[in-house]
C-alpha cells in the first residue's frame, strides 16, 4: 500500500497538557496525513450518507443538502493517531451520530462505518452514541479538506484516529462485531489510546 505522511514534528509537552496525552504519544502542532491508497475527491452533489441494516436494507439516507440542514455542533477535542502523534484542542463542526440515528428503529450492538475508497472500520454502538461521535464536515472553521477526509469523515475522538473513518458514506448496524479494513490487518478491534490498544494482543 502507498502511504502519504508529512508534518511529523513532535514537541515538548507543557505540564498542563501531559494529563491529556495517552502513554506512548507525542504532541504535534501539525495535522499529519496518512492514507492507504489515493484520496477520493467526491463532489458534494454526488455525496450521500446512509444508515443501513445488517442485511443491507436502507433505514435512512440524506443528500449533502439534507445532511447540512440537520442540526450541527461545534466541538473541540483532542485526537490521537495510532502512529503515536496526538493533537490537542482540534475544532470540528459536524452532525452528531445521535441525530443521525434518532429516527432509526433497529436493534444493534455494533456499527461498521463504510467509506469511499472501500475503507471500513468497526465500532461498538455505545461508542458512537451518547454524544461521543460526529460526522464532521468542517475543521478549524473551514470545510473539511479531502486529504483529511472531506467532504465528511467520522469523528470518534476517544479512540485512535483510524476509527474516525475518512470519506465516510454511512453506518451499517451490526449484531456482532466484525473487523474492518485495518482490523483485519492486525489493528486492535477497539483501539483505546489510553490502554495502548494498537494491535491485536495489546
Amino acid at each position: 500500500m502507498d502511504y502519504v505522511t508529512r508534518g511529523f514534528r513532535g514537541r515538548r509537552r507543557e505540564p498542563d497538557e501531559s494529563a491529556r496525552v495517552p502513554p506512548g504519544q507525542y504532541l504535534t502542532d501539525d495535522f499529519p496525513v496518512l492514507s492507504a491508497g489515493p484520496t477520493p475527491h467526491r463532489p458534494v452533489a454526488e455525496w450521500s450518507f446512509a444508515v443501513v441494516a445488517q442485511d443491507g436494507e436502507q433505514l435512512a439516507r440524506w443528500s449533502w443538502d439534507e445532511f447540512r440542514a440537520l442540526p450541527s455542533e461545534t466541538v473541540t477535542v483532542d485526537i490521537h493517531c495510532v502512529t503515536k502523534w496526538s493533537k490537542l484542542d482540534t475544532t470540528w463542526e459536524g452532525v452528531s451520530v445521535d441525530t443521525l440515528l434518532s429516527d432509526v428503529e433497529a436493534e444493534a450492538g455494533y456499527v461498521t462505518a463504510f467509506c469511499d475508497g472501500g475503507y471500513t472500520t468497526n465500532l461498538p454502538l455505545e461508542d458512537v452514541t451518547g454524544g461521543k461521535a460526529w460526522v464532521a464536515f468542517g475543521y478549524d472553521g473551514e470545510p473539511l479538506e479531502p486529504e483529511h477526509g472531506g467532504p465528511a469523515r467520522l469523528l470518534v475522538p476517544h479512540l485512535y484516529f483510524w476509527k474516525s473513518a475518512k470519506w465516510v458514506r454511512g453506518l451499517r448496524l451490526m449484531d456482532e462485531d466484525e473487523p474492518g479494513f485495518w482490523e483485519e490487518l492486525g489493528y486492535h478491534l477497539y483501539g483505546d489510546p489510553w490502554r495502548e490498544q494498537r494491535y491485536w494482543g495489546d
